[in-house]
């Protein structure tokens, strides 16, 4: 049996530090800019592999979970590379489907003053879930568009009811862009949906620019079926509720260099102090630890956490603590 089963996406990063650009506003949108028609000169670039699954996966590894994944990767060098770095990570990869016909996904992270920007492109995968031994918990991500033409979904939920493995759901754009609640029967299913804010507004069908309170999204969130939600946004921190209580909890210190992962780290670190026996506040704990670790280094992988890093992060901050709100 393994401890953790995440289902999802994995791609190659390639990482380019901007020296040379300018954030403008314009119709209540921050935007990167840059000299068209340019060349424009840029810091040393970084290639690594990444993903929202690869990210949790070796995430989870390193924090003590048997894991192992479900990941399309291609037929070129770069599929191996992913391969490889899960497996020296400790995560099991039998499941790991390799698509001779297709290169693997690549994305390019442009960083500027600490955030990341991605140029995203996803290989037309065609999901079939795996015949996957049994799991005390599923992480289900970020995929390809294509996931709609397959029956991905049904076979997930299929398997949580006969398993009763808990869920934890943390969407991706295309999930969320083709609506999050068409999918009544597996929200029923999760333990514990993450989001972050902006995120929660779609989902729940408003306007980017509404002010709607925290509460209310966390709430809505419930209403459609998961026992728990945790809602992040960005420096002002996170918020959960399970149903009886709302919780804050501000972000860990930490001295940014890179956002890229840090909200796959966070819900990482979440679901291992779950798994761990915590409960939901002091779970937050060890998602803001696993975040804030991650930003201090390039990538989304390099800082994620041991186990025993885990423990000495969370004794140097025991003053943040979830608080009732």
């Amino acid at each position: 049996m393994f401890d953790l089963v995440s289902i999802g996406d994995s791609v190659i990063d390639m990482f380019i530090p901007l020296t040379d650009a300018e954030v403008e506003y314009k119709h209540g949108e921050k935007l990167l800019c840059l000299r068209y028609g340019d060349k424009i000169p840029v810091g040393d670039s970084t290639v690594l592999v990444a993903g929202n699954a690869a990210n949790n996966a070796v995430g989870s590894a390193r924090l003590n979970l048997k894991t192992a994944i479900y990941v399309n990767v291609g037929g070129d060098h770069d599929g191996m590379r992913i391969k490889d770095k899960l497996k020296d990570e400790g995560v099991d990869t039998r499941y790991v489907v390799k698509n001779e016909n297709l290169p693997s996904n690549h994305h390019v992270v442009l960083n500027y003053k600490g955030e990341r920007t991605i140029l995203i492109h996803h290989q037309p995968w065609k999901y079939h879930l795996p015949d996957l031994d049994k799991s005390r918990w599923i992480y289900y991500t970020s995929l390809s568009p294509t996931f709609v033409e397959s029956n991905l979904l049904d076979q997930l939920t299929n398997y949580l009811e006969r398993t009763n493995a808990r869920l934890l759901y943390n969407p991706g754009t295309f999930q969320i862009k083709h609506g999050v609640k068409k999918n009544p029967r597996l929200l029923s299913l999760a333990e514990l949906f993450i989001v972050n804010k902006e995120e929660a507004k779609i989902i729940l069908g408003h306007e980017e620019g509404d002010e709607i309170s925290v509460k209310r999204l966390l709430k809505g969130i419930v209403d459609l079926g998961p026992k728990m939600v945790i809602i992040t946004d960005g420096g002002e921190g996170s918020y959960g509720y399970n149903e009886e209580s709302f919780y804050h909890l501000d972000i860990f210190p930490a001295k940014l260099v890179e956002m890229t992962g840090a909200g796959d780290a966070y819900a990482t670190g979440v679901l291992a102090g779950l798994f761990h026996g915590k409960d939901l506040k002091e779970a937050m704990r060890w998602g803001a630890a696993n975040g804030a670790s991650v930003v201090e280094q390039v990538g989304p992988q390099a800082g994620l956490l041991t186990f025993h890093g885990m423990q000495e992060k969370l004794k140097e901050n025991t003053k943040i603590v979830a608080k009732e709100i």
